[in-house]
């Protein structure tokens, strides 16, 4: 088994070069070096970058603050402190009778359900009055009223039931479950 090389030594100096099966030799092209591993730079630079604008964002902040002052910059300029205001006071829930103008709605309620109070005026729109109010009472229906409604116990806020109060005395009321 004879190996073809393309590599042929000249028999004899006189001689002419022999066809070669090998294509001619040709000069390797310059390019520039290969660098492995530079994606971690791009990720230092990006990480560098993000860290760069969220100072900055913390300076503008810091700044504008300075300018407007709190309340220690304000009394350090001999302005007056602001006056305290007294906390709110805690919400105090009553429970309030309210006559729902559809008898046979009042009987879907359940004590725990939480409903809407709707007042339907004949001058203006409809409004709600109470929004959320907890049903506390269903009591029984009266014996001999007819279309007069029906009895509803809520718990709501002191400002809302002296709102039912005053709606119910000039609006039929309704109720929508929530």
């Amino acid at each position: 088994m004879s190996k073809s090389s393309c590599v042929s030594a000249p028999s004899s100096p006189s001689s002419l070069p022999t066809p070669s099966p090998c294509p001619p030799a040709r000069p390797v092209p310059s390019f520039p070096p290969l660098r492995v591993g530079r994606g971690g730079d791009r990720l230092r630079r990006a990480v560098r970058r993000r860290r760069r604008a969220a100072s900055a964002g913390l300076a503008v902040l810091a700044a504008a603050l300075a300018v407007v002052g709190g309340t220690e910059a304000q009394a350090s300029r001999g302005a007056a402190p602001p006056e305290a205001k007294p906390p709110p006071a805690a919400v105090r829930w009553v429970s309030a009778p309210v006559r729902i103008a559809d008898a046979a709605t009042v009987r879907l309620l359940r004590s725990g359900d939480r409903v809407d109070v709707v007042a339907a005026e004949r001058a203006g729109p409809p409004r709600v009055v109470a929004a959320g109010a907890r049903v506390v009472e269903v009591p029984e229906p009266e014996k001999g009223v007819g279309d007069g409604g029906a009895l509803v116990v809520l718990s709501v806020p002191r400002d809302t039931a002296r709102a039912l109060v005053g709606a119910g005395a000039v609006a039929r009321l309704a109720v929508t479950l929530c």
